[in-house]
């Protein structure tokens, strides 16, 4: 009963509203963001260099990593009261990591201020890199307040600067950190429930059993994850509540899980026969069956979405090789006012059957 009613307050619409934007509308969270406050009636604009396919909302194509560009870009977007960021460009460096991606939330800020808008909360995503994730190991459960690492780091760099500019221009912010996020988002190959559901459906296509493809360390670690509707969910509550103003939350599911115990699930989702962990690395694997792809498209109907657009297999490699426990506390959350919570291995499920419904992988019975 307290979950149902947490989650009846965590969907209700927001206490206020405006005209939120969007940064990075083309991701797997950006999407959910728009879409989510478009559900609750709010004027939503979404900004990616690439179209973003069925938007319900308007689609701002803006290179934000031009400052001029992204001026005249969001020029438009002159009555936006609420910024979501979820922009963000991969480099293999952390300096590079840091320049591109600040030089990306800078050239929002200052477009939009440029453009005159009333400004008054901006929303900022980070991830399990705050704790030491990409490292190899962080204290778990990691808190909120957890010290910083001695590492160059971009999300610091983000927040520093979003921190400093809201003193100055009179927002507040408040900054997300999930963890693995799933849901259901095409074109966006950083998208671990995508990664398992194409490696399933060629596993099957080719006879072979479901097989964990990383570690056996990583298969019995314990892993969390953070759907992207909740995740959406919590941006518009963190843009609404004041208790949210100028912290940072941990934001899951609320549980924890092994892939040991997903993974059977899995199988039998997929009408496959299951095996024990066999570590592979899917960067080097998976690229060859383009083509077996190509035609299971074509035989089933599939959606035509190129193959590289679909997984990132690197992504997939390092989730499945992460060999420590990932645990986040959410407690700060929850009693900040946010208690939504899902059950991951049924929402993992119910996600494969939106992709089958959706023709993007093949459905369990194919």
């Amino acid at each position: 009963m307290e979950q149902d009613q947490a989650r009846t307050a965590a969907q209700s619409p927001a206490r206020d509203s405006g005209s939120v934007l969007v940064a990075g509308a083309g991701g797997v969270i950006g999407r959910h963001a728009a879409d989510e406050y478009a559900r609750r009636g709010w004027k939503v604009r979404g900004a990616s260099r690439r179209p973003v396919p069925g938007a319900g909302w308007e689609h701002l194509s803006v290179d934000l990593l031009d400052a001029d560009k992204a001026r005249d870009g969001l020029a438009v977007a002159s009555d936006t009261t609420h910024l979501v960021f979820g922009a963000y460009i991969e480099r293999p460096t952390s300096a590079e990591l840091s320049e591109v991606n600040t030089a990306l939330l800078r050239n929002t800020l200052d477009a939009l201020h440029a453009a005159g808008a009333p400004l008054r909360h901006v929303t900022l995503y980070q991830g399990g890199k705050a704790y030491g994730a990409h490292l190899g190991y962080f204290n778990a459960p990691a808190k909120e307040r957890d010290p910083r690492l001695i590492q160059p780091n971009f999300y610091y760099d983000q927040e520093d600067l979003l921190r400093e500019v809201a003193a100055e221009r009179g927002f507040t912010l408040t900054v997300l950190r999930p963890e693995g996020v799933i849901g259901y988002a095409t074109g966006n190959p950083m998208n671990l429930l995508m990664a398992i559901a194409v490696y399933a459906s060629i596993s099957k296509e080719l006879g072979q059993p479901l097989r964990f493809p990383g570690t056996v360390a990583a298969y019995d670690a314990l892993y969390q994850v953070t759907d992207a509707e909740l995740l959406a969910r919590a941006a518009v509550w963190a843009g609404s509540e004041p208790a949210a103003a100028g912290e940072i939350f941990n934001i899951t599911n609320g549980d924890f899980f092994r892939w040991r115990q997903l993974w059977p699930a899995f199988a039998r989702y997929f009408g496959m026969e299951y095996a024990e962990p066999q570590p592979v690395p899917l960067t080097d694997a998976m690229p060859q069956y383009r083509a077996l792809w190509e035609r299971m498209t074509e035989r089933h109907g599939l959606e035509q979405i190129p193959y590289a657009d679909l997984v990132r297999w690197e992504f997939a490699d390092f989730i499945f090789r992460s060999e420590f426990d990932n645990v986040s506390s959410t407690v700060k959350a929850r009693q900040a006012g946010f208690a939504d919570c899902l059950d991951s291995e049924d929402r993992f499920l119910e996600l494969f059957g939106r992709l089958a419904e959706n023709r993007i992988i093949p459905g369990p019975a194919a």
